[in-house]
This record gives C-alpha cells, structure tokens and sequence, in this order.
C-alpha cells in the first residue's frame, strides 16, 4: 500500500551570537553580538499502513482512539508491508500467526488482543526509510495528516514502537507529551535532555502522560537498564501513572508477549488526554 507522501515546511531561524537581534553590532568582553536567519523548504513524508477498526464510518459522527506505531531498524525500507511482521499492524491481521509452542492460555490472550486493538482502534503503522532514524517532525506531520484525515480522537492518540521504535517513542513521547494520552515503548531506551525538555516547556502534560515500559531482562541488544534509566528520569519530574514491565526471561524479543497481552489495549483505553 503507498501513500502520498505529504510535506512540512519548515521555516528555521539559526541564530549565532545573541539570541535576538537587538543585539546584532554590539562589542562586549571582546566579542560581537551577531545574527544569521535563513529561511528552509523541507519535504518530508514516510509509507505507511493503515488500519481502520470494525464498524468505522467516515461519514458518522464517532470518533475514535489512534496509535501510532514505530517498528524496529530490520523493518526500514521500500517494502511497506515489512512493517506488519511485528507489533499492532501484526496483530490487525485477519489470521495472527501462532507463536511457537503457544499454550492454550497464550493463544486465548493473543486472540483477545487481537479482538481489542481490531475493534476499537484506527492503527498507523509508519515505514522508516532505509539507513534512517525515527524523525520528530515527520512523525508529528503524520500524526497531523492522520488527524485531518480520519476520525482521530485527539483526546486518545497512544504511541508505541519496539527497539528503534522504542527509542522513537521515547523521544516524541516525552518531548511532546501534550500529543499523546499513553505511551508504551518497547525494549528502547532514550535521553533524559528529551524529559528536561518536555517538562519545562510541557510540564503538566508530561506529568499526567501515562507511560507503561515494557523491557526482556536478558536482552544484551538494548540493556533494560535503558527502560529503567527513562522510568526513573520520569519519576523524578513528577510522572505519577508509570511502570516497567520485566521479563526475566526474554531477550531482545518482549514485544511479542507485549503486543499479544489484551491488558495493553485495556490500559490504553483507560487514558485520555
């Protein structure tokens, strides 16, 4: 599936020297006080999959719930359908692949995952260009185009990624908290500049962001000393409605169990901005 690529224009001021330009010209402490301003075009876009939940009608006055999700690096590229290997775009499918050795139990919870996430949610599964990174300003213009686009519930918008996905949503998560109602990232990790950003320019929309963390405790990929490291950084700022879920015994691999816990999708539902 291909979709326009749409654009974001961008219109930078880079400053050098002070900060506003009443300044510009002045000499202090053997330094001069100067300015550069340019104007940047910048056209941005990613593919993308998109799912619409049961009972959607464009043309109905109900609105409902979204999450964005941001898959690992092995799914970068120009094949779209690579993304629906993992995640939410997985679990949508009209058949959801047994995981090896499932139980009875397992298949049951997967199979009310499924059920949940199908039912209630509109799913847009975002393709990262090959060789690239999970990019704020592109994501944020597709959440824009989604909203315009779709019956988008802006007071329910939940993002959630794995590995590389998980340190995207780490990242636009915490630096523009005031977006989502629920973040839930993957075996990823981030930096702490992004909560120091967002909680003095976002403050009480990071404070009231729900952020459930999900890590494998034997994963040597992505340490689950990056959740942690995050979670506590949170805490620290005030975040209240936070957790870490640990497998003791999973690698790199906790989005599978992740995704396939109906309980996600619950707590999701519980969160509205």
């Amino acid at each position: 599936m291909r979709n326009p690529a749409f654009s974001l224009i961008l219109a930078a001021a880079l400053l050098a020297g002070c900060a506003t330009s009443q300044h510009a010209g002045e000499v202090k402490d053997n330094q001069q006080a100067l300015s550069f301003k340019h104007t940047i075009t910048k056209t941005v876009g990613y593919d993308y999959l998109l799912f619409l939940p049961k009972g959607y009608d464009a043309s109905a006055e109900k609105k409902w719930p979204l999450i964005i999700f941001l898959h690992g690096s092995g799914e970068r590229g120009t094949n779209v359908w690579l993304v629906s290997v993992h995640g939410p775009p997985k679990m949508v499918k009209p058949v959801v692949p047994a995981a090896k050795g499932e139980t009875d139990e397992a298949r049951a919870q997967r199979e009310a995952a499924s059920k949940l996430l199908s039912e209630n949610f509109i799913v847009v599964s975002p393709q990262c260009p090959a060789d690239g990174r999970w990019d704020n300003d592109t994501l944020l213009a597709l959440l824009d185009h989604i909203a315009a686009s779709h019956k988008v519930d802006a007071g329910r918008v939940y993002l959630t990624g794995l590995s590389m996905g998980g340190f995207g949503s780490w990242s636009l998560g915490c630096r523009y908290p005031d977006r989502f109602a629920a973040l839930a990232p993957i075996c990823g990790g981030g930096e702490r500049i992004d909560i120091l950003v967002g909680s003095r320019q976002r403050k009480a929309a990071l404070q009231s962001l729900g952020v459930w963390a999900f890590h494998g405790g034997k994963d040597t990929t992505v340490p689950p000393e990056e959740s942690e490291k995050m979670v506590n950084a949170l805490k620290k700022v005030g975040v209240k409605d936070i957790q870490l879920t640990i497998y003791p015994e999973a690698g790199h691999d906790s989005w599978s169990a992740s995704y396939a816990n109906p309980k996600l999708y619950e707590w999701f539902l519980q969160h509205k901005r």
